[in-house]
Formats: C-alpha cells, structure tokens, sequence
C-alpha cells in the first residue's frame, strides 16, 4: 500500500513538473566528460573512480520531495559515467530509496551495487542479503561487505558461499572514521576478501603506512569513504579558502571537490571513492574530479603541506 501510494505521489509531482521524466536508454552516453576507471585485483573488471555513498543523504523516509530530489542525484550519477553505489542497513531508509529512485530510472548496465551485512540489522547473513536486494528492487547485489568488522568471521564464510553460488560477485569488508586499523589488517593479511573499504582522505592518511600497501600486495580492492570527513572538511575549505593556483595549473583543479577527491583516487591503490550528496549541483563537481589529469606523487605531497598549512 505504502509503495503504491509513493508511486501516486511521484506521479503527480512529474505531472506537475516537479521532476522530468527520464529512461534507461542513452544515460552511460550522455557523459559529459570521460571518468577515469581502476581495475578490481581479483577480477580485472573495471570500476568508475567516483562511486557514491548513501551515508545519511538517503535516508529521506518516505517524503515524496525528498525521494523525488534524491532521484534526481542518483540520475546525475549514472548520466555522467557512475557506477558504484554504496549503502548499509545501518543507514535506514537508504535502501528503500534506492528502490524508489531505481524504479523511475530503470536500471542502469553500469550500476554496481554494493551493500553490507550489519549484525544489528537482524536475521542471518542469507535473510539480510535477501531483503536488502528487495528494498533495492534487485535480483542480488555485485559486492556485499562485512559493516564494520561486525561477527566478521560468520558473515563471511556465508558470503563466501554466497559468492561461489553465483548469488553475489564480490565480498569484502569495512571500516569508518578510523576505527580498528590493527584488526582490519590482520583480517586484509589471513582472509581472502576482493574489497576493503576504509576512511581515506587528504586529512586522514593513516592508512598510507600499512593498510594501502598491504591491499596492493594482496591483490584486494580499495573503496575510500568520509572523502570530504562527513562534509566538514569541503564546506570548511569553501568556506574559507580560494582554490590554489597552482592545483588548476598543474592538475586542471577548478573545485574543492577536484582536490580533495583527485587526492584520493590518484593514490595507486585506489579504486574508488565514495562522496555522498544530496544536490545535483554536487554530484556533477564530484563526477568531474574523477576525470583525468591526476596529481603525481609529487604534487600530493605539495596538496598535503598546502591543507597543513591552513
């Protein structure tokens, strides 16, 4: 009932104007600049540099406006070359709304979906992937991740299974703002995982020293999240500051969004990384930082000391 009466609502306010009427064909196509992509170590596959968090920007319940603004982010994302989208159970109603959002727009051949197992989130590792594909309005999902190291070793070995099965293509794990580095390289070193995904910003570089190299040494992907640090960290850089210069000179740099996230993705063991937005004004700044050219190892030691120096 409650499906049906959102579809009403979305109905009425494309009626209305509030929102444009779109469709699958011709999203990949109508990019307006070329993103760079990484491959997956475990497979080869290619993936976009700038995916797409979820973190607090979708859980937007089921207010009509909200859904219809947050649809309109996610069409930005694919229509400029997007590919990866992230989410957890432990953001409520972010499924739900990528189901929402999925459904007006079809879904894309380009969409790489990655969720995660989150032990509070209740029911066992199968009934969760289940259900989480359902609010997605999927048949199963590309990647499934561990949230937080949660019961790690249970969810695993059922994802496992799961991936040897054909239900999902990809496991890994996660962490966030910094949290239990020590144990998430003890499990990166002795557990056979395709993903890690972990806080990696030009503010936070903790994982440089250990965490980087070791995902390069074993073969295993890296998704980046709190890019911009939760948003604080661009807001107080736009607020404050003029773009260096130097960083448009040297690397095309036009926006912060290009800095901070041409930061992270330029480090080699980088694949991809996910800013979350709720404006499409935003998301086009963050699709366009995942364009070439990339600042060498050079020019990121010279971003550091510039962001220290503030």
């Amino acid at each position: 009932m409650e499906g049906k009466l959102l579809r009403r609502q979305f109905l009425k306010m494309l009626g209305a104007g509030v929102v444009s009427a779109w469709g699958l064909p011709g999203l990949a196509s109508a990019q307006s600049r070329a993103l760079l992509s990484r491959s997956i170590p475990s497979s080869g596959e290619s993936l976009p540099v700038i995916g797409m968090g979820t973190w607090r920007t979708f859980n937007v319940g089921d207010d009509p406006e909200l859904l219809a603004a947050r649809t309109r982010v996610l069409k930005a994302f694919f229509t400029q070359g997007g590919g990866l989208v992230d989410s957890s159970p432990m953001y409520g109603s972010a499924a739900d709304t990528l189901g929402f959002a999925l459904k007006q727009l079809g879904i894309p051949k380009i969409l790489f979906s990655a969720e995660k197992v989150w032990s509070p989130a209740g029911g066992t590792t199968r009934e969760q992937v289940t259900r989480l594909a359902e609010r997605w309005g999927l048949k199963t999902f590309d990647l499934v991740q561990v949230h937080n190291l949660d019961d790690w070793q249970e969810h695993l070995a059922v994802l496992r299974e799961l991936k040897a099965s054909g239900v999902i293509r990809y496991l890994g794990i996660t962490t966030s703002h910094g949290r239990r580095h020590a144990e998430f390289e003890r499990v990166m070193a002795s557990t056979e995982v395709d993903f890690a995904q972990l806080t990696y910003n030009i503010t936070h570089r903790d994982v440089e020293a250990r965490l980087l190299p070791l995902a390069q040494e074993k073969g295993i992907a890296v998704i980046a999240n709190r890019p911009y640090d939760g948003g604080s960290l661009i807001r107080g850089l736009k607020r404050r500051e003029k773009i260096p210069a130097w960083a448009a000179e040297e690397f095309g740099c036009r926006t912060w969004a290009d800095f901070l996230l041409k930061f992270i993705v330029s480090h080699p063991a980088l694949n991809c990384a996910i800013p979350a937005t709720t404006r499409v004004a935003h998301m086009n700044e963050n699709m366009a930082a995942g364009a070439a050219p990339l600042p060498d190892a050079k020019m990121r030691q010279k971003m550091v000391a510039y962001i220290e120096s503030l």
